[in-house]
């Protein structure tokens, strides 16, 4: 069974801020596969379904970011879920605007929504894949992550959508961590 985590926070207010990019990745993976989140349990929205013939939840955390391992820990330990069959999508402001980057394991990067998941499965042995948002140049960070795309940075942003499902559907079929970096990075 493999987990597939896309991080961000709950509600209108945030639906469309760099904060989400991980949210509307999987949203955008769901609505090309016609699937959707329709069940409510951990703190998070989540669905499970057969893709290829493996058993896959996907989740959408329903915390906010810093808070996100709640979810992810309790999902894991209902379902008996190896940390390695784990794919957690989120932002990266270290990177340029819809790069793309797959990491197996690693620190949390600065990522508060990567820290809690840390702390609440007990390892950094999980996969992530990373989304550049680009460092604010002139404002807070705090301020850039929730703050929604330019129209120029959503169209970007939505053009690497389609290799972000080639990723999914890749880690499903049950490559491994380094094909994955080796072909997408």
């Amino acid at each position: 069974m493999k987990l597939i985590v896309a991080l961000g926070n709950p509600g209108l207010k945030y639906e469309k801020t760099k904060h989400n990019t991980g949210f509307m990745a999987l949203d955008h993976y769901l609505a090309e596969k016609g699937l959707r989140l329709d069940r409510d349990k951990f703190t998070a929205l989540y669905a499970k379904e057969k893709v290829a013939g493996e058993d896959v939840i996907f989740m959408e955390p329903q915390t906010y970011m810093n808070e996100s391992g709640r979810a992810v820990g309790a999902a894991a330990k209902f379902f008996k879920i190896d940390p390695s069959d784990i794919l957690v999508i989120h932002d990266d402001m270290d990177m340029p605007i819809a790069k793309l980057r797959i990491r197996a394991g690693g620190k949390s990067g600065g990522h508060n929504g990567i820290k809690s998941i840390i702390a609440c499965l007990g390892t950094e042995k999980f996969n992530r894949l990373k989304i550049g948002i680009r460092h604010p140049d002139k404002q807070s960070v705090v301020s850039w992550v929730l703050t929604p795309f330019n129209p120029d940075q959503q169209k970007e942003l939505e053009a690497s959508f389609a290799k972000v499902d080639q990723i999914i559907d890749d880690f499903i079929a049950g490559k491994d961590a380094q094909y994955l970096m080796n072909r997408y990075n």
